[in-house]
């Protein structure tokens, strides 16, 4: 993938997400909150919020990818932030929304996940001094 693809790539995504995130954010306040407990209802919240920090990140990694165009690194954190978004996120509204128990049991892998991308973003900017 070309540094130029690769930047609108990241950028699409990271809107994408965001995009989500306001919908889901406001879906929550309007059509959640209130009709599951207080548990999932904070959860919820998090996932949203997880959401927006890491979609400006996936966004982040698209700029950073024309300043770092070879550095395979760069990309990885934005591969690995998103599937982390779809996989920490995802899980905790498939369990809210669906009440699908332990759908939450994947909800760490995608931290795990966000947690790598954003080491592999400071690595492959270190690296690249």
């Amino acid at each position: 993938m070309s540094s130029q693809s690769s930047y609108s790539v990241f950028i699409a995504l990271g809107a994408l997400i965001l995009f989500i995130a306001t919908l889901l954010g406001a879906y929550g306040t309007h059509g959640v909150q209130g009709s599951v407990n207080e548990q999932a209802w904070n959860a919820y919240q998090v996932a949203v919020e997880y959401q927006f920090y890491h979609g400006i990140g996936v966004i982040l990694v698209g700029i950073l990818t024309l300043n770092f165009p070879k550095s395979k690194w760069i990309k990885a954190s934005g591969w690995l932030l998103f599937f982390g978004v779809l996989v920490f996120s995802g899980s905790i509204y498939t369990v809210t929304l669906a009440g699908i128990s332990g759908g939450s049991a994947l909800a760490p892998i995608g931290g795990l996940s966000m947690m790598g991308g954003w080491l592999a973003l400071a690595y492959g900017v270190l690296r690249r001094r």
